[in-house]
């Protein structure tokens, strides 16, 4: 959602960096280029004045760090006050005296609200809290439909009561809640327009029969900068405490997630990353700062590895792999738990400096598809043993995956490179004429 934003900011500041002192005036200018960025991406206009107005003050200031160029001093500038805007530090859920913790979803319609309560029961109940999902949108049959489709999926309990009204449904779950012991209660309400005084009144009789300990505001990353007067209207009417963005995965200019904190000072808690229910992340007003000026996130990917990799097949693995046994079996498995951290683009999007690096060249979904076709249209005995692919069962293979031969063939080409150069590795031999691996000479002495 960022990446035209990160690249114009990266453009701004590699120029900055053949000056061997920046003046007033480079100051000035490189602003001007970062307020047109930030306006491009859909930054409200007071919060990319008040943020620009900061950001002058300090680097034609007396701030001045011998260890810093100046450019990375302006980077580093640029860097703290982006981080304040966004809100200084990760905002965690707030902790009842008692259980159950209840937390009311709010939100427009269509902002993504029923999916999120899922990812949010899905985080909690791997925390261990028992959460139950109260269908209380009974506006919509639909929505209660996919809210009970989708806690099926995370083994989630529904409260649910098409005859009742919201008020009295909350109530209701909230005393099964205590009884049987639940630790948390999320509660999926309509979605409404933040001016429409009926609904939110009845709204705002849910809350009374919730008492919620959190109030989460679901904003749909893509609505721009009205985003910042839903917030506003919402905040006014049933007290939001925490915003969750929604589709923060998608190609709009995410200026609203820059913009909505400032104005209302709500802080942002989550992020929806993706469609699936474990595509939901804690905000880190640092990390998302980090990447927006594409100096990477390595904490959260760091996060998503522990997530999806178990530290024992990783070290058996990294033997296999050190012993040229690695086959083309333990590479599917590898390469489909990469897959379920996410779209490999946005995996080297945290990567400092990938962006750079890869000259803004996006990482093609659709080839990391046909691999994984490939693969898993040859059979296991293949699958172990490569060098038993001739002929005509690349050609099977082929038209079983939907590729080409030629396309095996440059799977099974590449596999054996790899192999060869983990071979070399394993033997303390470079795979690369002319370098020498550390200990090697060492080695050679004795």
């Amino acid at each position: 959602m960022f990446d035209a934003l990160t690249g114009r900011l990266t453009g701004t500041f590699e120029r900055l960096r053949g000056k061997g002192r920046l003046t007033e005036k480079d100051v000035d200018t490189a602003l001007r280029e970062v307020r047109m960025a930030l306006l491009e991406a859909d930054v409200h206009v007071s919060v990319a004045r008040a943020l620009l107005a900061r950001i002058r003050e300090r680097a034609v200031g007396a701030e001045v760090y011998k260890s810093l160029g100046p450019a990375q001093q302006v980077v580093k500038i640029v860097h703290e006050e982006l981080i304040a805007t966004l809100g200084a530090s990760a905002e965690p859920l707030a902790s009842a005296s008692a259980p159950p913790l209840t937390v009311l979803m709010v939100g427009l319609q269509g902002s993504g609200k029923t999916t999120t309560a899922a990812k949010l029961a899905r985080r909690l109940a791997s925390a261990g809290k028992r959460p139950l999902l109260v269908a209380a949108d009974l506006q919509r049959p639909a929505a209660v439909e996919q809210l009970q489709a989708l806690a099926e999926s995370i083994g989630v309990p529904v409260a649910v009561d098409m005859s009742s009204t919201a008020p009295r449904l909350t109530a209701a779950a909230l005393k099964r809640a205590s009884s049987d012991g639940h630790g948390a209660v999320i509660i999926d309400t309509a979605g409404r327009l933040q001016i429409d005084g009926p609904l939110m009144g009845e709204l705002a009789e849910v809350r009374k029969a919730a008492r919620p300990h959190e109030v989460l505001l679901v904003l749909d990353a893509m609505t721009g900068q009205e985003a910042v007067n839903v917030a506003a209207g919402f905040k006014e009417r049933v007290a939001v405490t925490g915003l969750v963005f929604s589709k923060l995965d998608g190609d709009a200019r995410g200026g609203a997630a820059i913009s909505v904190r400032e104005v209302t000072g709500i802080p942002i808690k989550f992020a929806g990353v993706g469609e699936g229910v474990e595509d939901l992340e804690v905000f880190h007003p640092e990390r998302m700062a980090s990447r927006i000026l594409g100096m990477g996130d390595v904490l959260t990917l760091i996060e998503k590895a522990e997530a999806a990799f178990d530290e024992a097949s990783a070290r058996e693995t990294a033997e296999k792999m050190m012993s040229s046994a690695l086959d083309l079996e333990d590479f599917l498995e590898q390469f489909q738990k990469v897959r379920r951290m996410g779209p490999l683009g946005d995996l080297l999007g945290m990567l400092p400096g990938a962006a750079s690096a890869f000259g803004g060249a996006e990482i093609s979904e659709a080839h990391l598809a046909r691999v994984e076709a490939i693969i898993r249209s040859m059979t296991p005995a293949e699958r172990r043993n490569p060098r038993s692919i001739d002929g005509s069962r690349k050609r099977r293979i082929a038209a079983g995956s939907g590729t080409t031969s030629q396309d095996v063939n440059g799977l099974l080409r590449q596999f054996a490179e790899m192999q060869k150069m983990m071979k070399a590795f394993a033997g303390g031999r470079s795979p690369i004429p002319g370098l020498q691996l550390p200990g090697t000479a060492r080695r050679k002495k004795r």
